[in-house]
């Protein structure tokens, strides 16, 4: 290309520099931005800015442009661009004005705020939490309306982790959930996310189905409260609750397998995930004898677990190799986040338990889901509705991305 073709360089106006505001509302239709940037041309303006929004049908075209090139002409774009508004049954304002939008804030955030349902009453509890952290809201848009209302806020002049210390508080009182994450590239790079398996990804807990089998619920059951009541460790309360296995038939497992369920949401989040480059694991303090199938049948790229042992076709009672606990969670992300070459700030962890919380303090972005209290106050985030796919609201995904994936899967 020769010189003399190469356009030449625009500057951002200033503060300074007059700049006109067209704002057009009314029905939306196909041809609206075209006409009108077609009326605007013909004057010779840059356009500056331009956002447009929808809302049940409504348009909202927002316009910002330089003043027109000939002298005297402001008057006549005005009139042109009202006519042609009205010969599209649409209503027009023009403001004028100097310079562009200020500069953003430093610190800049993601807020995604779940509702079911979302009223106007938490909305504005958080839209002030978020002022009084010296925030500014530069945008909000909808992420989905199914399963639950969920809303993206950019926000500008907070730093995240204050802000998201704030709003926590703010979302535990008025019953929604909210997740901050910093704004930047890392949002858009590639991401493991690693999952909790019992009352995470699946409904069930895998020693208790083991247990019915056994025919020892109840015995279960007594050393499962104990550990609650911190008269046991988990390691002990494995130990103690896989003795009471010993001597039933390896069969069991095919029948457990097919007795695990879902948590409603898990495939979508999975599936959804896999096609967006994600790297997809599983920690468990449960048993391979499961996981290891999950991994095959979900398409996991890891899964790591307790194994018990059998011999002679019988559960001995006891497992084999290093037992995964809380601590044990998070040194299994670290190494799944180095396998996969993903920097440990692009990890996100799931988990409801408070055996997760390492996991969940060590990730970028810790998700508490449907948790006990002591997880959800320190998680980064909590989600309390029972659709696992929730998760990639948090992760900045709508449910018409979803959709459309799946639309065109062959």
């Amino acid at each position: 290309m020769s010189a003399s073709r190469i356009p030449p360089v625009t500057t951002v106006p200033d503060d300074d520099v007059p700049t006109l505001l067209v704002k057009i509302f009314g029905k939306d239709r196909p041809g609206i931005t075209a006409g009108l940037c077609d009326t605007l041309a013909a004057y010779g303006v840059d356009i500056v800015d331009i956002e447009q929004v929808v809302t049940r049908g409504r348009i909202v075209l927002c316009v910002l442009v330089t003043p027109p090139k000939a002298d005297g002409s402001e008057g006549d774009l005005r009139a042109t661009v009202h006519s042609w508004a009205e010969s599209m049954r649409l209503q027009a304002e023009i403001i004028s004005g100097r310079g562009d939008n200020r500069p953003r804030g430093t610190g800049r955030s993601h807020v995604t705020v779940l509702g079911n349902p979302l009223t106007a009453e938490s909305t504005a509890a958080i839209a002030s939490r978020i002022t009084g952290t010296g925030g500014n809201i530069d945008r909000i848009f909808r992420l989905a309306k199914y399963p639950v209302t969920a809303v993206e806020f950019e926000v500008s002049g907070a730093a995240t982790e204050p802000l998201r210390t704030a709003l926590a508080t703010e979302a535990a009182d008025i019953g929604v959930d909210v997740a901050v994450v910093a704004s930047g590239l890392q949002r858009r790079a590639q991401r493991l996310v690693v999952m909790d398996v019992d009352s995470t990804l699946i409904q069930d807990e895998v020693i208790e189905l083991f247990a019915a089998h056994a025919g020892c619920e109840a015995e279960v059951a007594e050393v499962t409260a104990r550990a609650m009541r911190g008269e046991l460790d988990f390691e002990q309360s494995l130990h103690a609750r896989v003795a009471l296995l010993a001597g039933i038939d390896e069969s069991v497992v095919e029948k457990v397998r097919a007795e695990v369920r879902l948590t409603p949401g898990a495939r979508t989040l999975i599936r959804t995930l896999k096609r967006l480059g994600y790297q997809v694991g599983v920690v468990s303090g449960g048993f391979t004898q499961v996981t290891d199938d999950l991994k095959e049948r979900l398409g996991l790229d890891f899964a790591s677990a307790n194994t018990l042992e059998v011999v002679d076709g019988k559960l001995t009672g006891r497992v084999i190799g290093e037992v995964v606990d809380r601590a044990g969670k998070a040194r299994l992300l670290r190494r799944f986040a180095a396998e996969a070459g993903v920097p440990l700030v692009q990890t996100v962890a799931i988990g409801d338990g408070a055996n997760d919380l390492d996991m969940l303090n060590a990730a970028g972005l810790g998700v508490a889901f449907n948790a006990k209290p002591v997880v959800q106050e320190a998680a980064h985030t909590s989600v309390n509705v029972p659709f696992l796919d929730t998760v990639l609201y948090l992760l900045g995904v709508t449910r018409d991305e979803v959709e459309a994936a799946d639309a065109h899967v062959d």
